[in-house]
């Protein structure tokens, strides 16, 4: 590498330079300041003196350590130089100049036939008396050596392991685990002298000998749950190995799910006892911990969230910060859970750390109520102009969230989200000010012309293309609608004469849509766009006079200016890179082959604001939303591929896959129910885990004799069950449209099982019949219905028949709060919280809950739960029923009745 890796000649103080000439004499200049290789490589001939001058020495080691750090590379003969006279200096008793020939021995990285020189010596402080030699010596020749010399040494580095001096012990364990690498099964020789060092009393042996017994079993998931389950039962002391073993137990059962009948999962126990461990450190891993279960559950959490409670009053700042930003993701999916730590954060906005500020804002903007929304606003707005753009996005994220949760208060968020726009910041905050204000704009109805004004502001004096040419397709797509399209004509039109082709492109195409879609408009937007057949760029000209002829009703009219792509986007990106990277062919792009655009399944006209569920997600704040869509879109695209289920029409609802065998058996599957109109597709993922052999014609068989309602349709088989990766094989059911059949569903994997022939590698040609007993696949209201966010609740609940609403009342049983309750009616029903109703406030003797949902077969319900609890904890439940049918609201009453 060149030797201009760092500028070594720069002043520490760069800033030095604009002083007055009476203040250089202050400057402080880093200490290898005009280093030269050559220079130092002569100064290395000091190594040979008959009288070593150590401390010189060392000068010169440093100066050599310094150039390799920096990118510095010796040729092969300069390096041979350097180490045979540092080898020299092994005869020198300065205890600080073996620990620099130490270091400079690592660095250089001697050549095999080099080794040898130097492991004589190497050796012989490894029975020194001095535990400095020792420890070093093992570190050295870990480094240095290959594996037959390990073979040689292997004695005296299991007994460095169990050695009584913690910083030998510590060096043989660290060395091992960097061994790993290349020489596993060495290493896996010490396991007794490991484990006995996992005993030590010294904390960091303990804690190295845990991370070396971790990375032997880390291929091993088995073995490591064993090791977990040792490990929780065993005398660990060293907060560090604790925190480790928290972690450890972490991997362990993040796949677990609570117990029925509210048993605790595995290893919780020991992560509560955690809890109330002597070592900060250790409390706050084990925290995090529970915080970051799957599907934890409000009892889970509590005994977590108090301990994070106290740290939030921490004198501590980095506690603090843990605190906050573990809170902070908590409030992402149980913002309820947290509503009991909004005081001590509050007094966190003032702190003079603004990372924990911007968190415990955001964290508060995500469980505040709605009478604190201008409070915060006023709070945040002192100090914006003083954290980083990552942090203003995370404020920005929350704000859009917290917009949704309550629209009510759209206008004071949406003016705070114009007036950060507006002031200095890079491409990503402005971006996602202006997602934040499209999302409301598409979301919150009575937001749309406000957000569109701001917008408007904005592209002014926008600097960012992709901005301006996002802002303005929204304007053309939004614009037309709205009862004075014309004010928008002035901002789109300054694009085509002030900014670049780009964008001015992107006005072109806004303005035609605002001449297709308001008659009024047309004869002032064609004198425009007729402006621009005289622009310089060719796409600018080309849009304006393909535009200019379909306003004059030509080439499609202006019905082709509006109309949407009935294709799949991401089906046509992938199928043209699939064109594309077949090579040059005569055979011209088939766009039939493209599957067609899904159809979301969209609430009547009434309902104003309603979305489809795969942005409902983002009302409830769910971290896994994007995931979901995107997996949705997977689900469709593979779907129509197959024949026998391309004509089942679109997919209402595909559920999270649930795994129907355990982890480490030989046969991985998972089931995704996905829900038609008249059918039930039940798609298994099947994965082999035996290289020995190969499956083929795998099925499910069901047994529908738990299932009302349901009949088997067809099977198609996996041809082939692939090794280590996912293959697919669907059982198609059918059912009566619109029918909530319910029931268990009992599977049989069968398939046929070849052996492999391992002298050969290939198939036998002959085998045998067999099948594998999968766990039941339950299906559930829930299956049936999807989420739909209703900013206005009230209003739609109006506009409801009032002959459809259904009112009944319910005994729940005894709860350890209404939280419980609450979740546990939602997860049933399947429904999306509106208006921020899901979170109880703390203490809280009675609670109302409003939910949104969509039925199969595009029914709309809304829900009104009214809960109250006495003083032995019994709950009862008031349910309110509005929907598009008494039919569909009478479901909603059964059920309740029948869970």
């Amino acid at each position: 590498m060149a030797a201009t890796a760092q500028n070594s000649e720069a002043p520490l103080r760069a800033q030095l330079a604009e002083k007055k000439d009476e203040d250089a004499e202050d400057a402080e200049y880093s200490p290898f300041y005009g280093i030269d290789k050559g220079a130092v490589l002569q100064e290395a001939r000091c190594f040979n003196d008959p009288q070593i001058d150590a401390r010189r020495c060392q000068q010169v080691i440093t100066k050599l350590l310094y150039l390799l750090s920096q990118g510095e590379s010796f040729t092969k003969k300069e390096a041979s130089e350097v180490f045979f006279s540092v080898t020299k200096l092994f005869q020198n008793k300065d205890t600080n100049l073996r620990r620099m020939v130490y270091l400079c021995i690592k660095d250089i990285c001697p050549s095999a036939d080099e080794v040898i020189i130097v492991t004589s010596s190497l050796m012989k402080d490894m029975n020194s008396k001095t535990d400095l030699y020792r420890s070093n010596a093992v570190r050295v020749l870990c480094k240095i050596i290959d594996s037959q010399l390990l073979m040689q040494i292997e004695r005296y580095l299991k007994q460095a392991i169990v050695d009584k001096s913690a910083v030998v012990a510590s060096a043989a364990l660290v060395s091992a685990l960097h061994l790993l690498g290349n020489n596993t099964e060495i290493v896996k020789r010490w396991i007794n002298e490991i484990q006995e060092a996992a005993q030590n009393k010294n904390s960091m042996v303990q804690f190295h000998a845990v991370a070396l017994l971790h990375a032997l079993r880390a291929s091993d998931r088995l073995a490591i749950s064993k090791l977990v389950a040792s490990l929780t039962k065993a005398n660990v002391k060293s907060p560090l190995a604790q925190c480790l073993l928290v972690r450890y137990v972490a991997q362990v059962v993040q796949d677990s799910q609570p117990g029925p009948n509210g048993e605790a999962r595995p290893f919780y126990d020991f992560l509560e006892s955690c809890l109330r461990h002597k070592a900060e450190s250790v409390i706050f891993e084990a925290a995090r911990a529970i915080c970051n279960l799957r599907d934890v559950t409000t009892r889970e959490l509590t005994p977590a969230i108090t301990v994070l409670q106290l740290f939030l009053s921490s004198s501590k700042p980095v506690l603090r910060f843990a605190a906050v930003r573990t809170l902070n993701k908590v409030a992402m999916t149980h913002p309820a859970a947290v509503t009991n730590c909004n005081i001590d954060m509050e007094s966190l906005i003032a702190d003079q750390n603004r990372s924990i500020a911007t968190l415990a804002i955001t964290t508060l903007l995500k469980t505040g109520n709605e009478s604190s929304v201008e409070k915060l606003l006023k709070q945040i707005s002192s100090f914006m102009s003083d954290i980083a753009d990552d942090f203003k996005i995370v404020v920005v994220e929350a704000i859009r969230s917290l917009c949704l949760k309550f629209p009510a208060k759209h206008r004071a968020l949406m003016n705070f989200l114009s007036n950060v726009l507006r002031e200095e910041g890079g491409f990503e905050y402005k971006k996602a000010i202006v997602h934040a204000i499209l999302a409301l704009i598409q979301e919150i109805p009575d937001a749309k012309e406000t957000g569109l004004s701001h917008l408007c502001e904005f592209i002014e004096d926008c600097e960012f293309t992709y901005l301006s040419t996002q802002i303005l397709h929204v304007l053309g797509k939004e614009g037309p609608r709205t009862p004075a399209p014309s004010k928008y004509i002035r901002y789109i039109y300054n694009r085509i004469i002030l900014e670049n082709a780009t964008v001015r492109a992107a006005a072109v195409s806004s303005l035609a849509n605002f001449g297709a879609q308001v008659p009024a408009l047309r004869t002032r937007v064609v004198t425009l766009l007729q402006r621009a057949l005289l622009d310089n760029d060719d796409e600018v000209r080309d849009r304006a006079t393909l535009y200019l002829t379909q306003l004059d009703g030509l080439a499609g009219g202006t019905q082709a200016i509006t109309a949407q792509p009935d294709v799949s986007l991401a089906g046509l990106e992938k199928g043209l890179q699939e064109y594309l990277a077949a090579g040059a062919t005569d055979r011209p792009f088939d766009v039939s082959t493209v599957p067609k655009r899904s159809t979301e399944a969209r609430p009547p006209s009434g309902a104003r604001g309603g979305l489809p569920s795969s942005t409902s997600a983002a009302a409830s704040n769910q971290p896994s939303s994007a995931l979901k869509k995107a997996t949705t879109e997977e689900y469709e695209e593979l779907l129509r591929s197959i024949p026998q289920l391309a004509a089942l029409g679109d997919v209402f609802k595909s559920s999270e896959p649930v795994r129907l065998t355990e982890e480490d058996t030989e046969y991985n599957i998972t089931c995704i129910k996905h829900v038609f109109e008249s059918h039930l597709v039940c798609q298994f993922n099947c994965s082999n885990t035996i290289p020995e052999q190969v499956l083929e014609g795998a099925a499910v068989v069901m047994d529908l004799s738990e299932a009302d309602g349901f009949e088997e349709e067809c099977v198609v088989p996996l041809d082939v069950m692939p090794l280590n990766s996912v293959g697919h094989t669907f059982t198609v059911l059918r059912r009566s449209p619109g029918a909530l059949s319910l029931g268990k569903l009992v599977n049989v994997l069968k398939f046929k099982v070849k052996e492999i022939d391992p002298g050969t590698g290939e198939v036998e040609e002959d085998g045998y019949d067999d099948e594998y007993q999968l766990e039941e696949v339950e299906i559930t209201p829930a299956d049936y219905v999807k989420p739909l966010s209703v900013p206005n609740f009230r209003k739609r609940w109006e506009d409801f028949n009032a002959d459809t609403e259904k009112t009944d009342e319910y005994g729940l049983g005894t709860r350890e709060g209404l939280q419980e309750a609450v979740e546990a009616v939602i997860a049933t029903l399947g429904m999306q919280p509106c208006e921020g109703t899901e979170a109880v406030p703390p203490n809280a003797r009675s609670h109302t809950v409003l939910l949104g949902g969509v039925f199969v077969g595009n029914q709309e319900v809304l829900v009104r739960m009214s809960f109250g609890i006495d003083a032995k904890n019994s709950v009862a439940m008031k349910l309110v029923v509005r929907a598009d049918s008494e039919e569909t609201s009478d479901a909603v009453h059964a059920i309740i009745q029948n869970a």
